[in-house]
């Protein structure tokens, strides 16, 4: 086993959760990326999921748990949350409209930060906040970058096509009008870890009336510029988030 610890539960527990990084698995998917026996690959993702370092999603297929959020939010190294802050207060500065930072956990996308409007017609997603990977330009973004076969399955029920998704990847943003709720529009744009994968949106909303319905003209260069630094404060850290 390559960067073997010698302690081997360690080591296949730490397969385990790597082959959960790229999204949710079943059984047979752990099976084949860890190498592991498939009675080893159960026991020890049920392991996990008893100290909630795994969980499941809708489908019962194995995810990262929230424990791994808990303790890396104690340990100060989510460096993305620690720098998302000033960066969306700044986007809503600019465009004038509610900012927000998206993460997907299976198949459901969490607002995992933002920075509202004070006063106004706003659009408010309370932090914490559970959302579609099915509408909105958000889900979008967490989505068209993702592994063909991923794709696939993220388009079952969607209200976007995968036409739109290779307009998103051409265009780097995306926009939605009236697509999650009636009468909100969005514009959002990818943030990505130092591999260069995809690991959370960023996003302005607010009512068709301000945005219109091309918020893309009046937004998109804010919201990709918000998006890219976040990336560079990843780069420049070396975080893995």
């Amino acid at each position: 086993m390559d960067n073997s610890s010698g302690v081997g539960v360690l080591d296949k527990a730490a397969l385990v959760l790597s082959a959960l990084e790229s999204g949710p698995t079943t059984l047979a998917g752990l099976v084949s990326a860890t190498g592991l026996a498939r009675p080893t690959a159960h026991r020890l993702a049920v392991a996990l999921e008893h100290h909630r370092l795994v969980s499941r999603d809708l489908h019962g297929r194995f995810v990262l748990g929230p424990r791994l959020t808990e303790l890396a939010s104690a340990a100060g190294e989510d460096r993305l949350l620690a720098t998302a802050g000033p960066i969306l207060a700044r986007l809503r500065d600019i465009t004038g409209e509610s900012a927000q930072l998206y993460r997907r956990q299976g198949d459901i996308r969490v607002c995992a930060a933002a920075a509202e409007r004070p006063s106004g017609l706003r659009d408010t997603i309370p932090v914490g906040s559970q959302l579609t990977m099915s509408a909105g330009s958000a889900a979008q973004v967490l989505l068209a970058w993702e592994e063909p076969e991923r794709i696939q399955r993220g388009l079952t029920g969607a209200n976007f096509s995968a036409v739109a998704l290779a307009a998103v990847r051409r265009r780097g943003w995306c926009q939605s009008v009236a697509e999650r709720e009636a009468g909100v529009a969005s514009v959002s744009a990818p943030v990505r870890s130092p591999s260069g994968k995809v690991i959370a949106a960023v996003s302005v909303s607010g009512p068709i009336e301000r945005l219109t319905r091309q918020p893309g003209r009046l937004h998109a260069a804010a919201v990709m510029a918000a998006a890219e630094r976040l990336s560079e404060v990843l780069r420049r850290t070396g975080a893995a988030e």
